[in-house]
């Protein structure tokens, strides 16, 4: 059998990947916490059919967007529920009215399911990817329909600014009418209005330069409110720069962070010293027998 590699467009990284990844089974691994969020999600009480079903959704995304975290299982795992900021996230969705909660990279929207089970308004939240396609994949995987559950989706490039314009951070609520959710065509009417927004496993597929223009891109759909969030978890580096190593069977370079780098970012560079705090975590983690520095971090108005 002769081996296949291809190379995978990946925001501003090229991943060359074993194309027979994605028919293995090594990479499927489920927690019991796992499990039982998503047999009460699906309705799947046998654990070799949810395992079927999630081959099936997974095998169809892969055909959509053949990346290295979709061969790897990753849309199983909690993203945001391992963030700091995340019980913060939660209290905004039962104390503000108005909350909104904005998920950009969500993938299939497992972080998005779960912020909903653990109690914010199923209503009040959007999931944004590049992909259309993983809108309908997402209704797939946890046995919805866009009646039966009440989430938002907009698809776009969020690099782009038809889909997302860089404005400056807003310093008093928008004084223009209450968004329609259910209307949106790009995240660009959200501007000053987003409670709480989490991105994991997206800032480190771009350089430096464009890292810095997303982070002034979702500076500007920050609510000024105190305590508005953004958060998410990032490949990183002790020191900051470029890393050149493989997850998965794949090969890359990506610009990854450092924690006072980014601090830095956001407290400074992105909004004025002072307007937010920031914090940022970084731990040595492992997965698939790859081993990687690993950034979770919190950015909240003050």
């Amino acid at each position: 059998m002769t081996t296949e590699t291809s190379a995978i467009s990946l925001g501003d990284i090229s991943v060359t990947q074993n194309s027979l990844l994605a028919l293995q089974n090594q990479h499927y691994k489920i927690t019991q916490e796992q499990t039982a969020f998503f047999k009460a999600q699906t309705g799947i009480t046998n654990d070799e059919e949810l395992k079927r079903h999630i081959f099936e959704v997974k095998a169809a995304a892969y055909k959509v967007a053949p990346y290295p975290c979709i061969a790897g299982f990753v849309f199983l795992h909690f993203q945001l529920a391992r963030v700091p900021g995340y019980e913060d996230i939660l209290t905004i969705g039962r104390t503000r009215p108005d909350a909104i909660f904005l998920d950009i990279g969500c993938f299939l929207g497992t972080d998005i399911r779960k912020a909903v089970a653990d109690g914010f308004p199923a209503h009040r939240v959007i999931g944004s990817d590049l992909h259309p396609e993983f809108r309908e994949l997402g209704h797939q995987l946890f046995r919805t329909t866009p009646e039966t559950f009440g989430g938002h989706f907009v698809a776009g490039d969020a690099t782009g600014p038809a889909m997302l314009s860089v404005v400056t951070p807003f310093e008093a609520a928008p004084d223009s009418p209450t968004v329609d959710l259910s209307s949106l065509k790009s995240l660009n009417p959200l501007h000053g209005r987003v409670s709480a927004i989490h991105t994991s496993n997206f800032f480190h597929l771009f350089s430096e330069t464009k890292q810095v223009h997303l982070a002034r891109a979702f500076a500007g759909l920050l609510s000024p409110e105190a305590g508005s969030v953004i958060c998410g978890g990032s490949f990183a580096l002790p020191e900051k720069g470029v890393k050149k190593d493989g997850a998965l069977g794949s090969e890359f370079d990506m610009f990854c962070h450092s924690p006072e780098s980014w601090v830095e970012l956001w407290d400074g560079v992105v909004f004025q010293k002072g307007q937010v705090k920031v914090d940022a975590h970084l731990t040595e983690e492992e997965f698939g027998g790859f081993k990687f520095w690993y950034l979770r971090w919190c950015v909240r108005r003050t």
